[in-house]
């Protein structure tokens, strides 16, 4: 199984890195990129590359601190379509959408949601809560008693309210359904799809810890003092390598478990967790040692610091805490064979 990524999947690299550098829309990142249905096969009308691209993608968007609506469309909404047991005709006009630039999600948290028969459509009654971008996607994936349905962002009875969020960068909303007409893709194991995002979520948490240590590094180069830059001092220096020390950390772990996406999907779920831990420890950690380094202008909305403590703070309860993370893998671990 190879862990990095290839000269093809550095060459995607650089071009998102670029791209996010400048002025980035959604629509041109997914249309003129093709990143929104990245590892979707060519199929069901999605790029068919494999999830290794899709993890470096993700790195560059935690790096770049994105507020694109790429964990939502190209991750939990494309996952559904990958997982789904449905039409294949129906699934590639979805992922046809996605391709073009639209804007999906998947509304899985909360209560569960009924759906009745209406003709040859269905009718859905319910809330869920913490959906990304659920306020302004244009359709979203809603797991329901009967499997998920796909819901247009302009159906009738549907009512979407921004949740107020530490992180300042990715929207969440509660989404609620009044009798809201729906189309029934299909089912599927939504924890299939959500390991997947977990892992797309842990290159996204390594990327963000190596932008907040580059940003340490060049800071306490420049600021001086007692006539001599702070990065001469060798308590920072020893801080700066404990920092690189998890940011290394949390690569291995990101790009393994896309590897293991990849590759073994058997495998995925202890993968998913562990990387989860490592890397929601790491950039947890990265991030409020960026602040304290950065000394004063690190606590100030100026500076993008905080923006990472704040990301850092949500992404490591997103999909699942910490607590939540550890039972899979010591389920895993359980279920092993024991050696001598």
């Amino acid at each position: 199984m190879r862990i990095t990524p290839d000269q093809d999947a550095e060459a995607l690299r650089e071009v998102v890195r670029d791209f996010l550098g400048g002025d980035a829309t959604w629509q041109r990142f997914a249309a003129e990129l093709g990143v929104a249905a990245l590892d979707v096969p060519e199929r069901l009308d999605g790029a068919g590359a494999s999830f290794r691209e899709v993890g470096v993608v993700a790195e560059e968007i935690g790096r770049a601190l994105s507020p694109l609506p790429w964990l939502s469309t190209s991750i939990l909404a494309a996952g559904v379509l990958l997982h789904i047991k449905g039409s294949d005709d129906l699934r590639a006009r979805l992922s046809s959408r996605l391709a073009s630039g639209c804007i999906a999600t998947l509304a899985y948290q909360g209560p569960e949601v009924s759906a009745r028969q209406d003709g040859r459509s269905w009718r859905l009654t319910g809330t869920k809560t913490l959906v990304v971008d659920g306020a302004s996607a244009d359709f979203l994936f809603v797991a329901g008693n009967s499997g998920v349905f796909v819901v247009e962002g302009d159906a009738e009875g549907l009512t979407r309210t921004r949740t107020p969020a530490m992180d300042l960068t990715r929207e969440l909303a509660s989404v609620t359904l009044a009798g809201t007409p729906a189309v029934w893709l299909g089912e599927t194991t939504l924890e299939r799809v959500l390991d997947r995002a977990r892992v797309a979520l842990a290159c996204e948490q390594a990327g963000g810890a190596a932008a907040a240590l580059e940003m340490t590094v060049e800071y306490v180069r420049q600021r001086v003092q007692f006539g001599r830059p702070i990065a001469t001092f060798q308590a920072v220096k020893h801080c700066c390598a404990d920092m690189l020390g998890q940011v290394e950390a949390a690569r291995s772990a990101s790009l393994w478990a896309a590897a293991v996406a990849a590759d073994e999907p058997a495998n995925l779920p202890a993968a998913a967790a562990a990387a989860a831990i490592a890397c929601g420890d790491a950039y947890c950690w990265v991030a409020g040692e960026t602040v304290q380094l950065h000394g004063g202008i690190g606590f100030t909305w100026e500076h993008p610091a905080h923006l990472h403590v704040r990301r850092a703070a949500t992404d490591a309860v997103l999909f699942g805490d910490r607590g939540r993370h550890a039972e899979t893998l010591m389920t895993h671990a359980a279920r092993q064979p024991a050696t001598v």
